[in-house]
């Protein structure tokens, strides 16, 4: 079986599963046992340092000792999976493979030598992932449940914000505020002290000048973090709580403990701290992006999780494993395109009744088409956003719409998730898929069946969503022959609907089979 599946093979559904995590400074793996009810009981945690971020950061491109060093520990790690035979694996990159110019070198090498497939997420899944883990390990603790939350991770190429309203997921924004970056960016390794301070905090405060507005900061109540260096703060300043792993960091205390250890160069930070020197070489930049952050916020203090990345990856193959859904995903990707939508000035009432008359008609072809819950939400936010290219202009505003989906980043979708949502958005009207088409070619045959399949039902569902019919409960289906037959509340005109549906039901009948026809009950 390939190790990277994630399907069952046979009736033997994989209970060991593993996580690793190819970050800026180091890889980190954890091999872990789901159980029948869908906790998670972790066998082995392992971390390797390897720089790749300095690589990246100062030079562009990953160093070949870096990548040498990398294949080797993912050979090592390759060994224990065995020893545990581990079916299920997710091995992601972040910013310092993602940046790098040479990134599909390091990761033919790593398949080469292992097998293992990387898997390069963008910002949008870092912060999906990291939100997951900290809302399952804090919940509704300290509040975090209720008002305005921003959870941060400062990582080493990006500072990840993720806000939360009521526990649910509003949106994410990546900074480049990335411990290491700041440091090869700025140089701070040849400056005194007192003078890194003083470039670190400026740089910062440049970067998080337009947060106040994006994130709206001011009215959040609770800050939550993540990372090593946030951990040393718990560790030196901090306070526990009732809840395992969970800690407050008061403000004040922050501000002194940026102070004294701002004082320190790295070999200080280390000797005085018991610090690994990567780590010391981190811990300034990131209390002081901290510490910023921190004032542009209403909370007086931040609360430190030891939840990671890794850990909402754990959970993600811990539902796969048991078959339940993340509620909380779902809210956050239909949020993210719902404000994508707003910002374009998309006529909502249209788009959210054409959404759910396309997902209606997904439903009732489950059987014909066979796509999975993950592509029905890829048709609801295709449903949401297919007319956003109307804020360039009414003219072939589904090409612009194409572009503009193509070009955003929704929240919780990767990138071949986002294509298939462009596509679908840019066949809701005019002319279907055809061979010239150079960038619905270029992608693979398998997400030109879903573009074509939901395409179909989105084509459908605006054509039914610009005459009489309201609401998608109110629709009767009725499949006879090579006919699908849609009921219609009695009582209105149908003529521009059927007209509407003749013109858009060419996909349909291509894709389905089925011809549709609009009926009074």
């Amino acid at each position: 079986m390939d190790p990277n599946s994630n399907r069952p093979e046979g009736d033997m559904a994989a209970k060991i599963v593993a996580v690793i995590d190819v970050g800026s400074n180091g890889l980190r793996m954890v091999i872990a046992e789901v159980l029948s009810d869908g906790k998670i009981d972790v066998l082995e945690r392992l971390e390797r340092a390897v720089h790749l971020g300095q690589d990246t950061f100062r030079r562009g491109r990953l160093g070949r000792q870096s990548m040498r060093a990398t294949v080797a520990i993912f050979q090592d790690f390759q060994k224990l999976l065995q020893l545990y035979d581990v079916r299920r694996i997710r091995a992601v990159a972040t910013s310092a493979v993602r940046e790098a110019a040479n990134a599909d070198t390091l990761l033919d090498r790593i398949r080469m030598a292992t097998g293992l497939q990387v898997e390069v997420i963008v910002t949008s899944e870092e912060s999906r992932l990291t939100a997951s883990a900290v809302r399952h390990a804090v919940g509704g603790a300290l509040g975090v449940e209720q008002g305005d939350t921003l959870i941060v991770s400062v990582g080493g190429g990006s500072a990840i914000l993720t806000l939360l309203h009521d526990g649910d997921i509003l949106t994410s924004q990546s900074l480049r505020l990335g411990a290491i970056r700041l440091q090869e960016m700025l140089a701070t390794g040849e400056e005194s002290p007192k003078r890194s301070t003083e470039l670190l905090r400026q740089h910062i405060a440049n970067e998080l000048s337009g947060v106040e507005s994006s994130l709206a900061t001011k009215e959040v109540e609770s800050l939550v973090t993540i990372g090593g260096d946030a951990r040393f703060a718990a560790e030196q300043v901090g306070q526990s709580t009732d809840v395992e792993n969970l800690f407050t960091v008061d403000a004040g205390e922050l501000d002194k403990l940026v102070r004294r250890c701002g004082q320190f160069g790295v070999e200080e930070l280390s000797r005085r701290y018991g610090l690994p020197f990567a780590d010391a070489e981190t811990l300034n930049p990131a209390l002081l992006v901290l510490q910023a952050l921190l004032r542009k916020t209403k909370a007086e203090r931040m609360i430190v999780s030891h939840a990671s990345m890794r850990d909402g990856l754990l959970l993600d193959l811990a539902r796969d494993v048991t078959g339940q859904e993340d509620e909380a995903l779902l809210k956050g990707v239909v949020h993210s395109a719902l404000a994508i939508a707003r910002k374009f000035h998309v006529d909502l009432a249209h788009a959210r009744k054409v959404t759910e008359l396309a997902v209606r008609l997904f439903d009732e072809l489950q059987t014909e088409h066979g796509l999975s819950a993950r592509h029905r939400l890829l048709l609801r936010v295709a449903g949401l956003l297919h007319e956003v290219g109307e804020v360039v202009s009414n003219r072939a505003h589904h090409k612009h719409s194409f572009y503009l989906i193509s070009q955003s980043e929704i929240f919780g979708l990767g990138p071949d998730e986002i294509a298939i949502v462009a596509h679908v958005a840019r066949y809701h009207r005019r002319g279907i898929p055809k061979l010239s088409h150079l960038e619905y070619m270029a992608l693979s045959r398998e997400m030109r069946v879903v573009i074509n399949k939901l395409s179909a039902l989105l084509r459908v569902a605006d054509a039914l969503g610009r005459g009489h019919v309201q609401q998608a409960s109110d629709l009767r289906f009725e499949r006879r022959d090579d006919d699908l037959t849609v009921y219609v509340p009695g009582g209105v005109d149908l003529l521009l609907e059927q007209k509407a549906v003749a013109n858009k039901g060419d996909l349909f009948e291509d894709i389905y089979g089925m011809k549709i026809r609009l009926e009074e009950m």
